[in-house]
């Protein structure tokens, strides 16, 4: 019968990490985003448990700061103590954000089942079933919070080596464990992925990007699990960590397992079918239900961009109705919370009627559409305003002149519809 290992890969825990922004807006959600981190690692440790799992891997960033507080390590080792106490062995690294000469070793001890690789030089352990060598495991973590731009941080990091330091050839599995920005993320720590897949290694282990990643898809190797909760709305949607199968002679088999207790969220909700401000109200949750079904999550926090064109646009854009609007959806359920309403609604303009109309707005429409064929034209005038104000023009906007164009046409043609352009 083939061989068979089973691990939890997590990464980027960031016990401690700080939730910025939302003190203005709620002490109630504040709160209780302090609370979410913490809750997300117990998870990784209960889905650890759980599912009987050979052991667990965490490659980096398992605190937010170089210094972290005494609490956030009591919370850390106790979930270690859990795993201890299950038998399940805990592998982990050093990232950026928690480099080894910032670990406090006074503070705990760890217990006999945790190994933490070495972050001067590679280093190598071995997991063993019933006496048998099942797994090598290979790694590095960050010495500093900078990693040197002229050295790898996989140099040395293959099955040839870890046999070489374990003498355990004879086990059928290879992993390696880094905390890396691969080449996804050229300023900490990049890596060959081709180099990787030549090591020998059967999984890597990856952490430091935010998000899930697999590579290849059909037979992933080369995986980050992403962060265990999203700190901010820049981290929206399902977090969590990896159940990984391997299996002799089979591709690597990984299962998702959320961990998030609140997810961040950025949706679109079209407007344009509903007739009343209270439809768009309706509307708006039968999506936050929606997408709350699909996140996997006990709480939700959203931004939420109203769009369509629709008569209720003149409405829509007063401050006081989005804020009337807001309201209503956060007062409505407890586990909804909704920090940004805003309106990018569109009044219903018939632009074929007005260019037949061949008046002022027919005329600005042509100067419209005229500078949008010469995109070169544009942004130079752009630049030059900008250079007025000792300002630069920000990269998204030459990414999305077309899309701005657009908008400042309908803006206009929206005004002279309430007769407030001349």
């Amino acid at each position: 019968m083939p061989k068979r290992v089973t691990f939890i890969h997590a990464a980027d825990l960031h016990l401690g990490a700080p939730f910025r922004g939302l003190r203005a807006l709620s002490d109630t959600w504040a709160d209780r985003l302090l609370s979410a981190i913490p809750e997300s690692y117990d998870r990784v440790i209960e889905a650890a448990v759980e599912n009987n799992v050979d052991f667990v891997v965490i490659a980096g960033d398992i605190f937010d700061s170089a210094r972290a507080s005494y609490a956030d390590y009591l919370h850390f080792f106790d979930g270690l103590h859990v795993l201890d106490r299950a038998g399940i062995p805990a592998y982990l690294c050093t990232g950026n954000h928690d480099p080894f000469t910032s670990w406090k070793q006074d503070f705990f001890a760890f217990p006999p089942n945790t190994f933490m690789f070495s972050a001067d030089k590679p280093s190598f352990e071995v997991y063993e079933r019933d006496g048998e060598p099942l797994v090598l495991l290979g790694g590095r973590g960050y010495y500093n919070q900078t990693w040197p731009f002229d050295r790898d941080i996989a140099e040395g990091v293959n099955r040839a080596a870890a046999e070489e330091a374990t003498k355990a050839a004879a086990a059928p599995f290879a992993v390696g464990v880094l905390h890396t920005g691969l080449n996804l993320d050229n300023t900490k720590a990049p890596t060959d992925p081709t180099a990787l897949m030549r090591t020998g290694m059967d999984y890597w282990a990856l952490g430091h990007i935010h998000k899930r990643y697999l590579y290849p898809e059909d037979n992933p190797m080369l995986v980050f699990s992403g962060c265990i909760q999203g700190r901010d709305v820049n981290e929206t949607g399902e977090r969590g960590v990896f159940k990984v199968t391997l299996t002799e002679g089979a591709p690597n088999q990984l299962e998702f397992i959320p961990t998030a207790s609140v997810v961040w969220q950025k949706m679109r909700v079209d407007v344009e079918d509903c007739a009343s401000i209270a439809e768009v109200n309706e509307k708006i949750m039968r999506e936050l239900f929606r997408v709350n079904g699909k996140s996997h999550c006990e709480e939700m926090c959203v931004r939420i961009e109203l769009v369509g064109k629709t008569q209720l646009h003149r409405f829509l854009e007063s401050p006081s109705v989005l804020a009337d609007l807001r309201k209503s959806i956060n007062d409505s359920y407890a586990f909804f919370f909704c920090d940004t309403l805003t309106d990018r609604t569109e009044m219903p303009i018939d632009k074929k009627a007005l260019a037949g109309e061949g008046l002022f707005p027919a005329v600005l429409m042509q100067v419209a559409h005229s500078q949008k064929e010469n995109a070169e034209e544009s942004l130079l005038y752009l630049q030059d305003e900008f250079m007025k104000k000792n300002l630069t023009v920000p990269r998204s906007v030459e990414r999305s002149l077309d899309k701005l164009a657009d908008e400042a046409e309908n803006l206009v043609l929206d005004l002279l519809g309430q007769g407030e352009v001349r």
